[in-house]
């Protein structure tokens, strides 16, 4: 192997060998035993691990595996790729050691906290620990800092149940290590809000996904790197692997096989729909005179011009040894490729020796194991299946990849560090798969390289595929994560396994503090998403209760809330009272939004601020669609005490005013915006007894008093300042800061149904038009108050049916003229879904549980003016009471068409 090849110089590798030699196995102590080694503590639990398999499979979320790979996979008791049954004794050993940090003066018993962190989070993915592996999803774990510090002291216990890659658990670590960029940042926005700095020290976490996969990912970010034994366990097995596999990867230069291939573009092949003939895809496509794809482009043989959209694909039958029978995929063929030389770069289009290798390939038989699942019935798994004739793992990957990435995976099995080795391996997994795309303006103007990356969010295979290195990829991965290293953990603590956040296995009141990113609706397909790496785990998901809006797997928005229910309530009996729940939410729909809101409040939480969290790039979604935000949603609830759950219903309605009082106390007391002190929606009286009522419906308790009375009480007890309620301590501090800032931003209209959420937009356009990303994170805050049983339509569907949009995307109110042609438009869309109603009204024993309130006006008033007063009668009996009679537009008509009938 020439030397430019080598992961690290001999002379490094030999500090690092004798360093190794040097040390000696460190003792472990781990649940009260010694061990005298790392690895003799791993081989005890996991033997008592597998005693506990049968048992633990009975509790929901447990994967789909063997009891070999699922012990293998695990380094309990810290980590296991099912249910952790030491979580409890980790929280007892936890609680014990608070008892030393208070003693230390590091913690005290009388720590609450009142207020939500009410600032918007602006953190970039841009830091060593983010690009280190990818996935679907991560919030940068700076930014989870913040939320931990404000919520939590050193030694606290901090639970998630969405993990995913376990930024959770770093950022509770990053809470205690030394002083870094993040570390100054932080406390110089804590100085700025709080006037003082945020208590530093660690907090445990305990971590858990129903993903073996992304648990595999966290676990080797929540646990410590041995750097030069990764290294030196590395370059070892790099050598094997190359030395086994440079034949795959060789090609010619100058007459000579001496080129080794980093790249190769592969183009699909298509047929004509004229004449017939199979032409190459990118020779007909690539314009390199003006570097561009061509949209459309000529059939080489008759000139038929073509779109590549509506353009069939060539497919070809193939012998399958693995499958043992032929498939039809398919066909491409080999189109540019990108080698090295001595360290120099070259690109060509493939030649006969590259054709002659692809043939010696084909024959090849392996000699060790690789995946070759079949893909499971899904709504992303089904795409490959349709358009390529994917129906297995393997045949995500050229052959040639393939085959190292067969001998890669055995031999990291077999070393010494084969969990963290998994780490590279996984994240080079959708690189290495004909996902890999070509990235075109790159490829022609350079900046970036052009190797682009699949298309995440989705088991896309594109039309021109490249085939990355395995060897080419080892190094990259492999650096990203030695730089991410000094941010990681220096010592095992946090615990990560797989489960279901349904049914966590741990003591009632229990953990300090929460912070979530659950699934959202139909936006990912987690477990669909991450068969191809578990796969080559050989531990999958099992996804039967996975919270998501999936119609092939039959889930539709009522399984996904009430699953979601499920979560959140389980949430609510882990955590101790009086303490919070921070909740990520990353969706453009209302819907979802008012699904996840429901389920925080059903499951007993009370909401005090939903803020931004901006961090800063969007994923594929949120680049190129035109409903895509960059700016997620923080929720942040609490718990309440309690004594506030004991109410008796003699004592209720005295004792909405202490709810109210620990609302109060739970809320920020001063925000500013741009200068200015701006209103905060949750202290308005709409809120407030909006959250009361449900506090109350959800707990089974009489509702005490109605609006008007609530509010003349809210005046008798509590001081209001610009529309909001304050405690008399609280008002002392809002008048003092109110003094240092430019002006007051109003409330405006809380959104409470579309009539007046229209009303709230036209407000909110006023002044200058705006886009969908800058309208949208505000809409979602302003949307709290809707009422439960009101479908409020899309924000982009409310746009379009009342606003303007300019050609360069942004949104304006409507002139004149535009709002004229606007009305009638929107008038025949709440007629059509009116017909809707009255269809399903006059169905036996039909009930409309929800319905859209502007549609219901719309509907009443045309059945009024062409004297349908009887379609009148048999909706209005069919909608909820509750809407109906509350809402005097509707009650007018149905009141007057009773009198008809």
């Amino acid at each position: 192997m020439a030397k430019d090849q080598l992961l690290f110089s001999n002379e490094e590798m030999d500090n690092a060998s004798e360093l190794n030699n040097l040390q000696e196995p460190q003792k472990e102590v781990c649940m009260g035993i010694e061990f005298e080694s790392a690895e003799a503590r791993r081989a005890y639990f996991r033997e008592e691990l597998r005693k506990k398999l049968p048992e633990l499979r009975k509790i929901e979320g447990f994967p789909i595996g063997t009891d070999d790979d699922i012990v293998r996979l695990s380094d309990p008791p810290y980590y296991t790729a099912c249910p952790n049954p030491w979580l409890n004794d980790f929280i007892a050993q936890w609680e014990q050691e608070k008892q030393q940090l208070k003693a230390e003066g590091k913690r005290t018993d009388d720590f609450e906290v009142k207020v939500p962190y009410a600032s918007d989070v602006s953190e970039g993915k841009n830091n060593p620990v983010y690009v280190a592996h990818t996935y679907h999803t991560k919030v940068p774990h700076p930014a989870i800092m913040r939320y931990i510090l404000h919520y939590t002291q050193p030694g606290d216990i901090v639970f998630d149940g969405f993990a995913g890659t376990g930024m959770t658990g770093v950022a509770a670590q990053a809470c205690g290590s030394i002083k870094d960029e993040y570390h100054t940042k932080i406390e110089s926005e804590f100085t700025s809000l709080y006037g003082k700095r945020p208590k530093w020290g660690q907090r445990h976490a305990i971590c858990s996904d129903l993903s073996p996969y992304a648990s595999l990912v966290s676990y080797n970010y929540n646990t410590p790197i041995n750097s030069e034994l990764l290294k030196k366990e590395t370059n070892r097995i790099f050598s094997e692997v190359e030395k086994e596999c440079s034949w795959l990867y060789a090609t010619m230069h100058d007459g000579k096989p001496i080129g080794r291939i980093s790249y190769m573009v592969w183009s699909d092949v298509m047929v004509c729909s004229n004449c017939g003939n199979e032409f190459v895809y990118w020779n007909a496509a690539i314009d390199k005179e003006n570097k561009c794809i061509r949209d459309k482009f000529e059939c080489p043989y008759c000139k038929c011009l073509h779109n590549k959209n509506k353009t069939q694909r060539a497919f070809e039958t193939v012998y399958d040894d693995v499958l043992e029978k032929t498939v039809r995929i398919i066909k491409n063929v080999p189109a540019i490729l990108v080698y090295t030389v001595n360290g120099k770069r070259y690109e060509k289009t493939a030649d006969k020796f590259d054709s002659n290798q692809i043939e010696k390939i084909r024959a090849y038989k392996f000699s060790t194991w690789y995946p070759s699942d079949e893909l499971p019935v899904g709504y992303n798994t089904e795409q490959p299946k349709r358009t390529q004739g994917y129906y297995y793992i393997h045949q995500f990957y050229t052959k040639r990849n393939l085959i190292a990435l067969s001998v890669l995976y055995d031999k990291l099995q077999k070393s010494q560090l084969p969990n963290k080795l998994k780490f590279i391996f996984t994240g080079m997994i959708n690189r290495s798969s004909k996902m890999n795309r070509v990235h075109i303006n790159n490829y022609f103007f350079g900046g970036g390289g052009w190797n682009a990356g699949h298309l995440k969010g989705t088991l896309y295979i594109p039309s021109l595929p490249v085939e990355t290195s395995i060897l080419e990829q080892i190094h990259d991965k492999l650096n990203l994560y030695l730089r991410a290293a000094p941010l990681l953990p220096k010592e095992m603590d946090n615990v990560i396994y797989v489960a279901s956040a349904e049914n966590v296995p741990v003591v009632s009141g229990s953990v300090d503090y929460i912070f979530t990113d659950p699934p959202f609706g139909a936006n990912i397909n987690y477990s669909e998403l991450n068969f191809l790496p578990e796969a080559w785990l050989k531990v999958i998901t099992n996804n039967s209760t996975e919270a998501i809006e999936n119609e092939t797997q039959g889930k539709n928005k009522l399984f996904y809330h009430e699953e979601m229910l499920k979560c959140f309530k389980e949430y609510y009996r882990i955590l101790k009272p009086g303490k919070w729940m921070t909740v990520e939410f990353s969706n453009t729909s209302a819907s979802i939004w008012n699904f996840i809101q429901q389920a925080i409040t059903s499951a007993g939480f009370i909401i005090a601020k939903v803020a931004g969290l901006d961090k800063k790039q969007g994923g594929i979604r949120s680049i190129t669609t035109s409903t895509a935000v960059r700016q997620d949603l923080a929720i942040s609830c609490y718990k309440p005490k309690k004594d506030m759950e004991k109410f008796s219903q003699e004592e209720a309605k005295v004792n909405v005013w202490d709810f109210v009082l620990e609302m109060l106390e739970h809320l920020p007391i001063h925000l500013v915006y741009e200068k200015s002190t701006t209103a905060i929606v949750e202290r308005s009286p709409k809120i407030l007894y909006d959250r009361m009522i449900a506090y109350y419906v959800q707990h089974g308790y009489p509702v005490p008093m109605d609006a008007q009375e609530f509010q003349q009480g809210l005046r008798d007890r509590f001081i209001e300042r610009d529309g909001m309620f304050f405690t008399a301590d609280q008002v002392v501090e809002y008048d003092e800061k109110r003094k240092t800032t430019d002006g007051f931003a109003p409330m405006g209209i809380i959104v409470s149904d579309e009539a007046n959420g229209i009303q709230w937009l036209k407000n909110f356009l006023r002044d200058e038009p705006k886009t969908y990303q800058q309208i949208q994170p505000e809409w979602m805050q302003a949307i709290n108050g809707v009422r439960k049983d009101d479908v409020l339509p899309e924000l982009q569907d409310i746009l379009q049916e009342n606003f303007i949009k300019e050609d360069d995307g942004r949104w304006r109110l409507a002139n004149s003229h535009d709002r004229t042609d606007l009305e009638k438009l929107r008038n025949i869309a709440l007629l059509k879904e009116f017909k809707k109603y009255a269809e399903q009204a006059r169905l036996p024993k039909a009930h409309i549980k929800q319905a859209r309130i502007e549609a219901l006006r719309a509907g009443f008033k045309n059945c009024y003016m062409h004297n349908d007063f009887e379609t009148i009668v048999v909706v209005g009996d069919k909608i909820p009471r509750s809407m109906r009679d509350e809402d005097e537009v509707l009650l007018q008509y149905y009141d007057i068409a009773l009198n008809k009938v």
